[in-house]
């Protein structure tokens, strides 16, 4: 197991340094396809180790060496395979190499091909470092690889400002969050004398129920996922990452990296589960930043810019679960996120590409025919997500709706209705995308077609993984709770039992049933006003009233601008100015004393040994005639 471990982490590294050095001299078929081929080994690897892992089996632990002491404390780099890390490993490496290939079609045209492939190859790396490490260190290295790899990628055409612009905003908000994890980590140091996930929950029982320090901790890492998972107000970042080439919003920012604050939490059970308090916070961030993001997405009008913002709604869900405890839950929402939401991004970003780059929903229509095989698969996607019955988006949210019921029924009203809002911007950016009429110019008509077979056929992949990506983890009440795999081979993970409260069956069943008729109520109205009353999407400056503030995205970056750019800048200003009007002055003025002194200096030291004489027969006269008064 130790080398199949190795392998799955060293042969994406080896995918990078391949590429980076040599495959801007090698054809581009040739370097997308060893990039592809690496990560897809490392998927192949990883299956046949969760075939050979049981549920029961124990965490297995890598040591590859000492990596430091301090004050007693030793930290090994090494690596943790579990049911966890397993689970997130299968994701990465899996949606990974169908992203890989998706890339060498919808990339092939473009100068940096070699360099694209590298950071893809460079950032899996990095996403296994932080999922397969056995300590929190490690983790963390990982973590701000993932940081770097999502500012290369995001402004990979470095040419346009604003593109630049949206990676340095990334990275910055992320650096906000990643403080607040580094000192959550070194909290977990001093108060347990260890960074490995093993014994920190070995010793979590030293830590009081909701104590300060426990809570301190929790909300220390918990600002960390904010800003790696865009909680708010840590979120602004991730709509504008769109920037990035669509296989990196893909990639990156729907079915990875912005999961990692998921996944930090529940591998961090044992630490939140005695933080009731901090739990709360989560839950209430968590359907705040879910509320707002599907509000924003009601009238967004980039197809691309849509699916962001429910990237960011469906993070809310899924620590709305964290929140009530429902670890299972938030991984299994986070599992069907990351196929129906790759599928969705690499959807639309096949029909960008049969735009030639054109993103506006406004300025397409009528494409089903086009591009068929996009069409159909980017449906399901929308279906899935939008909780048709039994695909995989509708049963994992419903998961999550059931469990919240079961804590507050005003909380399942409140993600009731979001789910509602979902719906309809998702089946708003279907029917404007797909139905009517072609609203483009004459040169994007002429021009349609469908994307190429390695393109598409990660596709028909993904829309397979959404239909029946649900089936992992069924409603327990379909066979006795016999189907429930997920659960059972996530339940070791957890060192304390979490006791969720159970909703009656037939409680369950109505609250099923009002998610089936949300879904269909919904259905109808949005394709009546978009098909059947042929409603188009208004040019910006045209919205009013609530439309406006969800176009205008509630006006949060003018705020962020206002309260902290602006505040930040005119801190730089003001010490630009203490700088150059008193400490250069200040400087300016020792040098012109020093010089001034060095002239007079200069007129007594001409080298006239008269002179010299002279000054020192006065200061023994001086002196003589001195000594003498005082005495």
């Amino acid at each position: 197991m130790e080398n199949l471990v190795y392998a799955i982490i060293l042969l994406p590294l080896a995918g990078f340094l391949f590429n980076g050095f040599f495959g801007k001299k090698l054809p581009k078929n040739f370097v997308g396809g060893v990039a592809t081929a690496v990560v897809f080994a490392s998927f192949l690897i990883a299956v046949s180790l969760f075939l050979k892992f049981e549920a029961d089996s124990q965490p297995v632990i890598i040591r590859a060496f000492e990596w430091f002491r301090v004050n007693g404390v030793q930290v090994n780099f090494g690596f943790q395979i579990d049911q966890l890390s397993l689970m997130m490993i299968m994701i990465i490496t899996g949606i990974g190499s169908l992203i890989h290939l998706y890339s060498i079609g919808y990339m092939h045209e473009d100068d940096g091909f070699y360099k694209f492939f590298a950071y893809l190859n460079l950032f899996i790396f990095m996403m296994l470092l932080l999922v397969m490490g056995s300590n929190y260190l490690i983790l963390f290295i990982g973590w701000e690889g993932v940081g770097l790899c999502s500012y290369l990628l995001i402004g990979f055409w470095y040419k346009n400002k604003e593109y630049g612009a949206a990676a340095r905003k990334a990275f910055i908000m992320n650096r906000i969050g990643d403080l607040g994890m580094i000192i959550g980590i070194l909290m977990i140091a001093a108060q347990t004398n260890a960074v490995d996930y093993l014994s920190v929950a070995q010793n979590s029982g030293k830590f009081e129920l909701d104590s300060t320090v426990i809570i301190f901790i929790t909300a220390s890492l918990f600002i960390g996922a904010m800003g790696k998972s865009a909680q708010i107000p840590l979120f602004t970042w991730l709509p504008d990452a769109m920037a990035g080439p669509t296989p990196v919003s893909a990639l990156i920012h729907a079915a990875t990296m912005v999961t990692a604050g998921i996944y930090l939490v529940v591998r961090s059970n044992f630490l939140f589960s005695l933080a009731p308090t901090t739990m709360d916070a989560i839950l209430f961030i968590g359907l705040l930043t879910a509320l707002v993001a599907a509000f924003i997405g009601l009238r967004q009008n980039d197809i691309k810019k849509v699916l962001a913002y429910s990237t960011v709604s469906q993070l809310g869900f899924m620590f709305v679960a964290v929140g009530v405890g429902a670890y299972t839950t938030a991984m299994f929402h986070l599992m069907t996120h990351a196929f129906f939401k790759a599928l969705l991004f690499l959807g639309s970003g096949s029909v960008i590409h049969a735009m030639s780059g054109e993103q506006d929903m406004r300025f397409m229509g009528g494409l089903r025919r086009k591009i068929p095989i996009t069409h159909i698969t980017f449906l399901i996607g929308t279906l899935a997500i939008s909780g048709f019955p039994f695909l995989s988006g509708m049963i994992s949210k419903d998961e999550i709706l059931t469990n919240t019921f079961a804590r507050s029924p005003i909380i399942w009203g409140v993600l009731f209705a979001i789910a509602a809002m979902t719906a309809t911007y998702m089946f708003r950016a279907y029917y404007l995308t797909f139905h009517g009429e072609f609203r483009g110019s004459k040169e994007q008509e002429h021009h349609l077609h469908e994307s190429p077979l390695n393109m598409t056929l990660p596709l028909i992949v993904l829309a397979i993984l959404t239909v029946i990506g649900g089936f992992i983890n069924l409603p327990h009440f379909i066979g006795h709770g016999n189907y429930a795999k997920l659960a059972d081979w996530l339940k070791i993970i957890y060192v304390y039992d979490v006791e969720l409260s159970e909703v009656p069956f037939n409680t369950e069943m109505i609250l099923l049933g009002l998610t089936v008729l949300m879904f269909v109520v919904v259905w109808f109205l949005v394709r009546n006003t978009y098909l059947n009353k042929k409603k188009m999407a208004l040019a910006d400056e045209k919205y009013t009233g609530w439309e406006r503030l969800s176009n205008r995205k509630l006006y949060l970056d003018e705020l962020n601008n206002v309260t902290f750019v602006k505040f930040i800048e005119g801190l730089g200003v003001g010490g630009n100015m203490f700088d150059k009007g008193v400490l250069k002055r200040f400087v300016d003025y020792i040098g012109i004393g020093a010089e001034d002194s060095g002239r007079a200096a200069k007129r007594l030291q001409n080298g006239n040994v008269e002179n010299y004489v002279l000054i020192m027969s006065l200061a023994v006269g001086i002196i003589l005639i001195v000594n003498f008064i005082l005495q």
